[in-house]
């Protein structure tokens, strides 16, 4: 009786009954033949009500963990029900998943691994394949998600999408500016995806978010004025400083165009020239604080000859100071927003014009970025870690398992090891 008590424990194996165990010389597998217990046969794996059998189905095994290096299964019969709410269907296993070919202790030690390790060491070392240990990490994932009501009370939240692979594949995320976890992810960057997510969410909650953080993407204001009608929509000050950015890099390509003669400007110049202007992208687009000594000579160098260029820095480290200045002063901040729309407006920079224009289309936003002092710092943190986690569960051939990996490692509940 005491090995029989050892074997069950070794087997994960307690709510049933165990029958023997051999060693398969043919496979080199150690095989626990057991059976379900009278009181836990002929149900249901979705809804867990006794039913009438079927048939007797056919004998069939699961994978459980190794015994030391020896691979080790469980042999019982999956005999075959008829739910009146599912059909007929292959009854329910303690031991196991509904659909799975591993034991549930073996599901969760991949799955803590694949949270820990590099997926290709986890097929390695758990003697699966790439593709079985995406499938394990989407299981687990659905069993802990449907267990836990993670959209529940919910009141700050940052939106934003994450590339996952080459060809413009998006990841559309949501986080909880409170506790700084990944509430919920979903394939696409679109309108439609994100009301997936106020669907799931529902009115009432909804309603009780206070306040939305998210870059200037239109398909993303659009679906929270809509949803969250309650809710203050807060640019994010990185992606506003980006958007200078981005213009300072135009202007400069615009004036190396018309160093090269390809532009429609003064005739070409010394190629020189254009080299040095072309090398001027990191002097403009760095802090001044974190400028190198060459740098700063780099600055003073297109002051002189190419004041445009100049002006656009100066207007970009002005939106810069803007955000700097929140900090400390937030009324100061949004004083120095309208002055900093003033001179843009007169830069006669017509890429900066358009930039004026498009900050002041979003000047409400901002403003209550500026105010509440919020911003997408949490919700890039997320994204840089999941694009971590696609390095290292490179072979993943869909983006559930992805999902599923991440909601399981910045979701706030990883999976635990079975007994410990």
């Amino acid at each position: 009786m005491r090995s029989v008590r050892v074997w069950a424990r070794l087997f994960g194996v307690e709510q049933a009954v165990l029958e023997g165990v051999e060693f398969d010389a043919v496979e080199s597998v150690v095989v626990a033949r057991v059976r379900v217990r009278r009181g836990a046969r002929h149900r249901c794996p979705h809804c867990r009500r006794r039913c009438a059998g079927y048939d007797a189905g056919v004998r069939r095994r699961w994978r459980a963990l190794d015994l030391g290096t020896v691979r080790a299964v469980i042999e019982a019969d999956a005999p075959r029900v008829s739910c009146r709410v599912h059909g007929v269907i292959v009854a329910a296993v303690p031991w196991a998943r509904h659909g799975a070919g591993h034991t549930r202790a073996f599901d969760q030690v991949v799955a803590w691994l694949a949270v820990h390790a590099a997926k290709s060491v986890v097929s390695r070392l758990m003697r699966i394949s790439w593709r079985t240990v995406g499938a394990i990490v989407a299981r687990v994932w659905a069993d802990t998600g449907d267990a836990v009501d993670r959209l529940d009370g919910l009141r700050r939240i940052g939106i934003d999408e994450v590339s996952y692979k080459k060809g413009h594949r998006y990841l559309s995320v949501v986080v909880d500016h409170d506790t700084g976890r990944l509430v919920w992810a979903a394939a696409g960057k679109s309108a439609a995806t994100l009301h997936a997510f106020f669907d799931l969410l529902g009115p009432e909650r909804a309603a009780a978010i206070t306040h939305v953080s998210a870059d200037g993407a239109d398909w993303i204001t659009t679906v929270v004025r809509r949803r969250c009608p309650n809710a203050v929509r807060c640019a994010d000050p990185f992606h506003v400083v980006a958007w200078a950015s981005d213009a300072v890099d135009r202007v400069r390509r615009q004036v190396w165009n018309a160093a090269t003669g390809r532009g429609a400007g003064r005739r070409g110049v010394a190629v020189g020239e254009a080299r040095l202007v072309k090398n001027t992208r990191w002097a403009l687009w760095k802090n001044p604080n974190n400028l190198t000594d060459a740098q700063r000579a780099t600055l003073a160098w297109i002051a002189k000859t190419h004041p445009r260029l100049h002006r656009a820095w100066a207007l970009k480290e002005g939106l810069r100071y803007v955000f700097t200045l929140a900090k400390t002063s937030p009324p100061a901040a949004v004083e120095a927003l309208d002055r900093w729309v003033e001179w843009a407006r007169r830069s006669r920079i017509d890429i900066f014009v358009d930039l004026q224009r498009r900050v002041t289309r979003h000047r409400d936003a901002i403003i209550a970025s500026i105010t509440h002092g919020l911003s997408n710092g949490r919700i890039e943190s997320v994204n840089a870690k999941i694009r971590l986690i696609t390095r290292m569960a490179f072979g993943f051939h869909s983006p559930d398992a992805l999902i599923a990996l991440a909601m399981l490692n910045l979701g706030g509940h990883q999976p635990q090891l079975p007994n410990r």
